[in-house]
């Protein structure tokens, strides 16, 4: 954890040691430029499945606000009246078999934690595979669907798209704008010139580079009995243990502070995996984790440990504008 974070620091501060890892970078920028030209040149073996594909993803190393935009979308789009499925790598994820179809019941280390968060929420067909065109083909031999999400796959060229939204982290941006590994980029900044549209997590307004999008918390969830509770459960100024193990652990603490409480962070690397004596803390406080966390925390959650629940808040004119794309895409739902 503290060389990922310093790493990280490195990559938005700056740090002269990245220069010794510009011949890296230029292998990488080579690999996934020559990638991306045998994509849009037909060369590559790319899937296009019969309804179209929406991907969710980023060009950025780390947490963006994928996941809860994917729940907005889902939900965006049944209150349209269509039939939304979703495809997802994994990531972390150990099946027993692939393509896998996520349940509720299915636990985070099978299912993988962002999954496994999206079903509980929302009950949508979901199917897993590192092959995402794979991931398609399955979801929709089980399911008569009118559009698939992918959970990120931006990169993920086997599988074509009718539409690209990417997220940017509005205070952290691109970085030091370098690819991996002397920067945060999966692909250079120019990518985001041929991406439909671009969300900025944590603004309100919207720009010429795009839209304004924030996360808004809207209650606390207790783990053990799933009861919920508003958001002034907790007085002002009451001291608890935070919990983030999320590509950006800071903007949880910071949206903890925000509700007027001092959060003690425990950052952990994505994806972490927990066991009770990892979280069992001093002083004895109250425990609240993203829902993120919480999916891998329910078979050994102590009573009063908690989860912030965040909902997607797109700006107004991301949500007409999006619609106008449903409308291009599946006239006959309009």
């Amino acid at each position: 954890m503290a060389f990922v974070n310093r790493l990280q620091r490195a990559w938005y501060e700056g740090h002269p040691a990245l220069s010794l890892l510009a011949p890296l970078e230029a292998l990488y920028r080579h690999v996934v430029m020559a990638k991306r030209r045998r994509f849009l040149a037909g060369d590559s073996d790319s899937y296009r499945a019969p309804v179209p594909v929406i991907v969710v993803g980023n060009i950025t190393v780390g947490g963006t606000g994928k996941t809860p935009l994917i729940l907005w979308l889902i939900e965006h789009c049944r209150r349209r009246g269509l039939k939304v499925g979703v495809v997802s790598r994994g990531y972390g994820a150990r099946p027993p078999s692939y393509p896998w179809r996520v349940l509720p019941k299915d636990s985070a280390a099978e299912a993988g934690d962002e999954p496994l968060l999206i079903v509980q929420r929302t009950g949508v067909p979901l199917v897993i595979d590192p092959d995402r065109a794979r991931a398609v083909r399955a979801l929709l031999e089980s399911e008569p669907l009118d559009l698939v999400l992918s959970d990120d796959g931006l990169q993920h060229y086997r599988l074509a798209r009718d539409l690209e939204l990417v997220l940017i982290d509005a205070a952290r941006r691109l970085g030091n704008q370098r690819c991996l590994p002397a920067g945060p980029l999966r692909e250079p900044a120019d990518r985001l010139q041929s991406v439909d549209a671009v969300l900025f997590n944590g603004s309100d307004v919207d720009s010429a580079e795009g839209y304004g999008f924030t996360l808004q918390p809207s209650r606390l969830i207790e783990l053990v009995s799933g009861d919920a509770w508003p958001l002034d459960h907790f007085p002002p100024e009451q001291q608890l243990h935070a919990v983030a193990g999320i590509g950006n652990p800071q903007r949880f603490f910071t949206t903890l502070e925000a509700l007027h409480w001092r959060p003690i962070p425990h950052p952990f690397v994505d994806h972490a995996r927990y066991d009770l004596e990892q979280l069992s803390f001093s002083p004895e406080l109250p425990v609240v984790m993203t829902e993120k966390d919480a999916v891998k925390c329910r078979a050994f959650a102590l009573p009063g440990w908690s989860y912030l629940q965040v909902q997607a808040e797109p700006s107004a004119a991301f949500v007409t504008w999006f619609d106008t794309q449903l409308d291009r895409l599946l006239p006959q739902s309009s």
